[in-house]
């Protein structure tokens, strides 16, 4: 049942994604569409971000194209698909859902606009020059993702305050961010006194072998870090989660969904929206380095019930009051 209304894409199936272009009137315009991770996981932002395309005139299979680069997990990938677009000419580049692949776009042009959808702060990270006037061909959407990991391990010790020893789990691969995440959830595990152990996972098998170490050590919690390769394997986490009777925090709502205990942050589908928005006044002859980048301050709290109870858990009365969706 919801406590307060939240943003909700509708979720598609991933052969809906890529219209034809020949489809297209000759002269419409074409989006490409560049995100490190597969189609699968996309389909509820790709429908907000068709949501907010539209609110500017834009119907993709009517009058713009849309060209998917999906690199698969495979981070490497991404400069040559980006590169791809460039030839291809499209008229806007949109970039989603995390910062290579806002990287790689830039790296690949000069020239064509790049709208950027990423949870790491774009000034820090160098994709702009300032929030307000990010100049030059790009500008963004950016959600409160890794500035809320200290928030995120604390919302986790609120749910298990008995748990003396918190995992973390990071992607490695996902370079940037990474570091700081780590140095943020540390920060957070000794303000609140308890131990925290790091561990990484960018393939199935590292996933598997984070589990194991974390029955070795007997942690009493997870947090799992935003991350597209991580999100895209929301459902075998909470699997393994709810197998080794392990309280979990993710990052975003599709964690919760797919029966993690619970989520902790931006609203995704908000975000997915603002792109479209923004790809669309781009394409109406605005430019990116006029556009201030936009920062999601909604922060959406989900608890799944279903797997609070099989994990023989209840849930404190304050953290219930907060939550924004409780999944029965």
């Amino acid at each position: 049942m919801r406590r307060r209304d939240f943003i909700r894409g509708a979720v598609g199936s991933a052969a809906a994604f890529p219209f034809a272009a020949h489809a297209q009137p000759s002269t419409a315009p074409v989006i490409g569409f560049l995100n490190s991770a597969s189609p699968d996981l996309y389909a509820d932002r790709i429908r907000a971000f068709r949501r907010g395309l539209s609110e500017t005139g834009y119907v993709e299979g009517r009058n713009v194209a849309i060209e998917y680069r999906w690199a698969e997990n495979k981070f490497d990938r991404l400069l040559d698909l980006a590169s791809e677009l460039v030839r291809r000419n499209v008229n806007v580049i949109v970039t989603g859902y995390n910062l290579a692949a806002a990287q790689a776009a830039k790296a690949a042009t000069t020239t064509i606009p790049i709208v950027f959808a990423s949870g790491a702060d774009p000034v820090t990270t160098g994709l702009v020059a300032s929030l307000n006037q990010p100049g030059g061909n790009i500008t963004g959407v950016t959600l409160l993702a890794t500035e809320l990991v200290p928030k995120q391990v604390e919302v986790l010790h609120e749910l298990v305050p008995a748990a003396t020893t918190i995992t973390v789990l990071l992607n490695p691969t996902n370079k940037d961010p990474f570091e700081s995440m780590a140095r943020d959830a540390q920060a957070a595990a000794e303000k609140i006194g308890v131990q925290l152990i790091v561990l990484h996972a960018s393939t199935d098998a590292e996933i598997a072998a984070a589990f194991v170490a974390i029955r070795q050590q007997k942690a009493g919690a997870l947090f799992i870090t935003p991350d597209s390769f991580l999100s895209s394997r929301n459902e075998v986490l909470a699997t393994l989660a709810l197998r080794d009777a392990v309280p979990t925090i993710g990052s975003f709502r599709g964690y919760a969904a797919a029966g993690g205990l619970m989520s902790y942050g931006g609203s995704v589908a908000e975000q997915g929206r603002q792109v479209g928005i923004y790809a669309g006044r781009i394409l109406n002859g605005e430019r990116p380095g006029n556009l201030p980048v936009l920062q999601i301050n909604k922060i959406e709290l989900a608890i799944n019930l279903r797997t609070a109870k099989a994990l023989g858990l209840t849930v404190p009365l304050p953290l219930l009051g907060r939550a924004d969706e409780m999944i029965e």
